[in-house]
């Protein structure tokens, strides 16, 4: 997929603030700092479309980009930012299950993982909570130029293993570098693929 157009659209508090559900929409979710915001300007090939930050937790909202004008991606706030007070917390939780479970135009949810760390259960916990409402989802496993690509291999299968123990299936995962433009193709082409398959039922 070659994207020609991409423009920021709106930002909701809520899912009933969320643009007409006439669009194709894949959403990216993941841990604060997880690298969310400058894989979707990777993506874009627009360093200034999502907000980046060094500080966690600045994507606060539900964020639409209307790509090539006929589909949204969608930028959703981290989950698991420590600082934020409780009820902000049971906020975000909320405002998150209420998109990613209640959407009926989500074609595809594409979680962040941090590649060089060990499995987090708020991660983990995360995935289930989606396997459990059966939300259609794919791993993408960011900061791949972090650490040597043997040692970075070795911390994905290891997270595929933590998986496999409560997973009959184990779900899609892709390798991304925002830095290095890696992985850039294959998502692109993994949204035009669902894309395609979904004109055709």
């Amino acid at each position: 997929m070659i994207i020609k157009s991409a423009t920021f659209h709106i930002s909701s508090s809520s899912v009933n603030g969320c643009p007409t559900p006439d669009k194709p929409e894949f959403a990216f979710i993941g841990r604060s700092n997880v690298g969310k915001s400058s894989l979707i300007n990777m993506l874009t090939g627009n360093g200034k479309l999502a907000m980046t930050s060094a500080t966690p937790g600045k994507t606060i909202l539900i964020n639409h980009f209307l790509i090539n004008k006929k589909w949204y991606l969608v930028d959703l706030p981290g989950y698991g930012y420590a600082k934020r007070s409780k009820s902000k917390q049971e906020e975000f939780t909320k405002m998150i299950a209420d998109y990613v479970v209640g959407r009926d135009n989500l074609y595809n949810l594409y979680v962040l993982i941090d590649g060089n760390i060990p499995p987090q259960q708020i991660d983990l916990e995360f995935i289930a909570f989606l396997g459990e409402n059966e939300v259609p989802f794919t791993l993408v496993f960011t900061k791949a130029d972090k650490s040597g690509k043997t040692k970075y291999r070795q911390q994905v299968e290891h997270f595929m293993e933590k998986l496999r123990e409560t997973w009959e299936e184990l779900p899609d995962h892709l390798i991304v570098s925002s830095a290095k433009q890696q992985g850039r193709e294959e998502l692109l082409d993994h949204i035009g693929n669902i894309i395609k398959m979904s004109e055709q039922q």
